[in-house]
């Protein structure tokens, strides 16, 4: 299987692709941590952790917009995906805070090309 990666002056030059791979990172570490979670508590611990991950993703999905190319044929949505990584922070959060009982969950955007 071939491996394709971008080569590091076009993730300089794409903030959002950097974002994307934080966020793929921050799942991956998700996933993992939760896969190996054994009690309670140490599930907790390891939520809180991936929501201040997000946190930092949001913060760093900020300065993205801030610094967003104008002109573009085809634009990154910097502001779906803010939504989608508030939902999925305030989520855990609201996991972590309340008894466990299932609730309904929004729906992702998951698209941020237009």
């Amino acid at each position: 299987m071939k491996v394709l990666s971008m080569p590091a002056s076009t993730h300089h030059r794409h903030p959002a692709l950097r974002v994307a791979a934080r966020i793929s990172c921050c799942l991956g570490l998700a996933v993992s941590l939760l896969a190996h979670a054994g009690d309670e508590d140490m599930e907790r611990e390891q939520l809180a952790r991936i929501a201040h991950e997000i946190a930092e993703l949001e913060a760093m999905v900020a300065a993205a917009a801030q610094n967003k190319p104008t002109g573009q044929r085809v634009r990154f949505r910097y502001e779906w995906l803010q939504r989608d990584l508030q939902l999925v922070r305030d989520g855990i959060t609201q996991h972590v805070d309340a008894p466990r009982q299932p609730r309904p969950a929004p729906p992702l955007r998951g698209d941020y090309r237009q």
